[in-house]
């Protein structure tokens, strides 16, 4: 299996520059399409966001030992060279609601105790230099900075498959993959709900700065990571502030209990006998939904009353019933409703469970409805073929999600020209990183010289004439004549998108100055960083 793992990762993420492409998702705005490449045909096709590269396996030509291996010292030069050069990139790799059953999603799942974990996991391995995990009940995505591109998107997959138990093979059918500007659109669009179910959900916003909160406090969250980040949360809150992005169903939870009013005839709405599972955030939310929509009376199990009573203290309009998790079934045996969220990781409903459970009032519909927002799942799939129940994950709220799309796609086009402003102050301020490795061996080798200038100038000077007056003049002197003539060129270095210098003329400034100082800046630096990981792994 694992060779088998390593020969697919090998051909869809390492033999080409892969730059998976957007496409329109049933909903309003740009989904990432799943990467899929067949590792064992004889032709690969691999589809980018503006081209479209074609690998052919040729088996007619047959070359000449000589010419194969003078083709082979070629092709191993060009690699070598081409890979110690490369930027580092900011890349994104996972699945999600739009790409993966939750079957999958909850086996790639990492809860938020052992973020801090995977993230040094990930910065452990030889070509991925930061990290940060956004794992929810929707998606389970890997945000990093790889060294190299190839090697790095292989080593997270290898990582993925390794955690999960699920074979690279497998996991390509639902994976997204996107680089640089593509994985900041797509985090920034994350942020503002508009990669949610539902439309501009409050909920996700929280999460990417709970990613923040805890990478702090471990090593993965370097300056493009954190940076990243904290410009995605800037993002979701213009979005939110300048578009009326989050006016209805703006969340998992509010979007279930539009859900279950839905299949509820109108005139017995209100009079549902209403049970929540879980008294977290995401039972909260509900309970809070429920209250906005009228709902009087709600029971809520737990296993602590503590948690019931914040919530009771909080949320006066709605009367809360508290109830013991020893006491969940015959709970449920009363209502006819019932929502799960719980972080419970085996399964609260069984199919025998509901059976033994007394029939829902016909009025209600006949059906008793269970809502399951948790990842991994509280009820368990066999519970469907109840006659008498009717289940719901997370899955299924895309029926509450396709209404208004007109307005929707209105308010998703407000956005996007906002992502795409803050898309470019991150780029600018990505850009101007690239000339500070120059900028600091140019002023380097300055100092340099003037430290061996100035201790020819002390030694001709004379201990006995050498005042400390003089000392600090003549050092003054010398510090003055050098950041003068650096001023000029370390000007044209820097782009941070506060004038008109392009990037390209800041970048032909700053090969120009490698060039004549041979400050060889481009390819030391991710050699040396790949060298020390490298040798790290090896100790």
């Amino acid at each position: 299996m694992a060779a088998s793992a390593s020969a697919c990762s090998t051909t869809s993420f390492v033999g080409a520059s892969v730059r998976p492409f957007l496409h329109k998702g049933s909903g309003d705005t740009l989904r990432p399409r799943s990467l899929v490449a067949n590792a064992f045909q004889n032709r690969a096709v691999v589809r980018g966001p503006r081209s479209e590269l074609e690998i052919t396996h040729s088996q007619d030509t047959r070359p000449s030992r000589a010419s194969s291996v003078s083709v082979l010292e070629q092709l191993k030069v060009s690699s070598a060279d081409r890979y110690m050069k490369e930027r580092s990139s900011i890349a994104v790799i996972g699945l999600s609601v739009h790409t993966a059953p939750v079957e999958m999603r909850e086996k790639l799942a990492v809860p938020e105790a052992q973020w801090p974990r995977a993230i040094g996991e990930l910065c452990s391995l030889n070509h991925i230099e930061e990290a940060a995990v956004l794992s929810t009940c929707n998606r389970m995505e890997i945000y990093v900075v790889a060294l190299s591109w190839h090697r790095g998107i292989r080593e997270v997959t290898e990582w993925m498959s390794k955690t999960s138990g699920i074979p690279v093979s497998e996991l390509r059918q639902h994976l997204f993959l996107l680089r640089d500007s593509d994985a900041t659109r797509h985090l920034f669009q994350v942020s503002a709900g508009l990669d949610s179910l539902v439309l501009g959900e409050g909920q996700i916003l929280a999460q990417v700065k709970q990613v923040v909160k805890v990478g702090q406090g471990g090593r993965g969250l370097g300056k493009n990571i954190d940076r990243l980040f904290k410009d995605a949360i800037t993002t979701g809150k213009r979005v939110r502030t300048e578009t009326n992005i989050a006016s209805g169903a703006v969340s998992v939870s509010s979007a279930a209990v539009e859900l279950a009013l839905m299949k509820i005839p109108n005139s017995q709405s209100l009079a549902a006998r209403m049970l929540v599972i879980g008294a977290g955030k995401m039972g909260k939310l509900v309970i809070k939904h429920l209250a906005a929509k009228g709902c009087k009376k709600v029971v809520v199990v737990n296993r602590s009353v503590e948690r019931v009573d914040a919530i009771r203290e909080e949320l006066k309009e709605i009367e809360i019933i508290y109830r013991p998790f020893t006491e969940m079934l015959s709970a449920a045996a009363e209502a006819d409703v019932v929502f799960t969220s719980t972080a419970s990781e085996t399964l609260l409903f069984m199919k025998e469970d509901v059976e033994t459970l007394p029939q829902v009032s016909k009025l209600i519909g006949g059906l008793r409805l269970f809502l399951d927002i948790s990842v991994p799942r509280n009820v368990g799939s066999c519970v469907s073929g109840v006659e008498s129940a009717q289940v719901y994950n997370v899955d299924d709220l895309k029926e509450v999600v396709e209404a208004n799309k007109e307005d929707r796609l209105r308010k998703a086009m407000e956005a996007e020209s906002i992502i795409t402003e803050e898309l470019k102050r991150f780029e600018a301020w990505r850009d101007s990183l690239e000339t500070v490795p120059t900028i600091k061996k140019l002023r380097s080798y300055a100092d340099r010289i003037r430290a061996a200038e100035l201790e020819k100038c002390f030694q001709k000077i004379g201990d006995d004439a050498l005042t400390k007056k003089i000392r600090r003049a003549v050092d003054d002197l010398s510090n003055g004549i050098v950041n003068k003539l650096l001023h000029g060129p370390l000007q044209h270095l820097r782009c941070d998108g506060s004038d008109s210098r392009t990037l390209d003329e800041t970048l032909e400034n700053m090969h120009a100055l490698n060039r004549m100082f041979s400050l060889d800046t481009e390819k030391s630096i991710i050699e040396q960083k790949i060298k020390a990981k490298v040798e790290k792994a090896q100790n």
